[in-house]
Parts: C-alpha cells; sequence; structure tokens
C-alpha cells in the first residue's frame, strides 16, 4: 500500500503500518523507511536572555502581599472570645487548619473570600477601617 493510502484511512491504518513497520525491521526484512527530524533534540534556544549581572542590578522586589498581623491578631482574639481553637474555626469556615493558622500569623496572602468566612464565624470585621469592630447583624439587602 502506499504511504497516501495510509494516510485516507486515518490515524488507526498509520498505526497499523508503523506497528508493521517495526515488526518487519525486528524480522530482518522488509522495506524499512527511516526519516531524519531537523533539530530535534538540540534543546536550542532562540531568544536572548538578559545578563546576569543586569538581574542581580534590578531592584524590584518581586514578593506578594500578605495578612497583615493587624488582621492576624484580630482572627486570634475573635477566635478566642468565641471559644474556638483554631481548629473548630477552621471546621466552622470549611478551611484547612492550616489556613487559619497561616491567617493568624500574617504570612497568607489575602482571599476576600477567606476572609468574609471567617468574619461571618467569630463576628468581627476584619477588612476595611473597622477591623476589629463587631459585625452588625440587621437584614439584608435583597
Amino acid at each position: 500500500m502506499a504511504e497516501s493510502d495510509w494516510k485516507k484511512k486515518g490515524p488507526m491504518a498509520a498505526q497499523a503500518k508503523s506497528k508493521s513497520s517495526s515488526l518487519a525491521a525486528q524480522r530482518g526484512g522488509g522495506d524499512v523507511e527511516a526519516s531524519k527530524k531537523w533539530a530535534a533534540g538540540q534543546n536550542k534556544q532562540d531568544w536572548i536572555t538578559k545578563n546576569t549581572a543586569e538581574l542581580d542590578l534590578e531592584t524590584e522586589e518581586l514578593h506578594h502581599d500578605r495578612v497583615t498581623l493587624e488582621v492576624g491578631r484580630g482572627i486570634q482574639q475573635g477566635r478566642q472570645s468565641e471559644g474556638l481553637t483554631q481548629k473548630d474555626l477552621a471546621t466552622k469556615t470549611n478551611e484547612k487548619p492550616q489556613v487559619v493558622a497561616d491567617r493568624e500569623r500574617g504570612r497568607a496572602i489575602p482571599n476576600n473570600q477567606v476572609l468574609g468566612e471567617i468574619e461571618r464565624a467569630i463576628g468581627l470585621k476584619l477588612r476595611g477601617k473597622a477591623t476589629g469592630k463587631p459585625i452588625e447583624k440587621g437584614p439584608r439587602a435583597k
């Protein structure tokens, strides 16, 4: 069968061709065709990168913002006033205990969704100007 016939029959036929040609090569007979792939496996880099010295001289600090210690203290005080452990608060907010511990220590990246869940669980505001003040419970807007 010609190669164009194999292409017409689809990918399954091409797999059958490759299997039959590899079996023929193992037996030592048959017509086996090999082709070289150009620039394959050479790990070539076509772009120019910055010099290492230039990278060292850059002063831009690349880091993520962290939860402030004020927010961490607010979580801890609110949790203790409710009589909850870190594990209890994590269970109440459907988070892992490590998430609560990281927020209390100020090591976590701020996430408004998680902070909102913790606010509702402990009853204290953790975001904005009113950080540490109780949440006023009233009718919800529709």
